[in-house]
């Protein structure tokens, strides 16, 4: 089953709150999103468990 989830998590460059959409489709990703207020690149990793998304890393990239 398709579903999306909006996580909210800091930047680990401003420090700010952001949030992204993950989806669940296709299990765990990892990839490399602009911050929305610093637009320094985040390496975000989650995985999917129980249909739930749960954020591995969120780091510098």
């Amino acid at each position: 089953m398709y579903s999306e989830e909006e996580i909210t998590f800091q930047c680990p460059f401003c420090f700010e709150n952001i949030s992204m959409v993950f989806e669940s489709l296709y299990g765990g990703q990892t990839y490399i999103e602009d911050c929305e207020v610093c637009c320094s690149p985040i390496e975000v990793t989650y995985k999917v468990h129980d249909g739930e998304v749960i954020l591995e890393k969120v780091e510098r990239s």
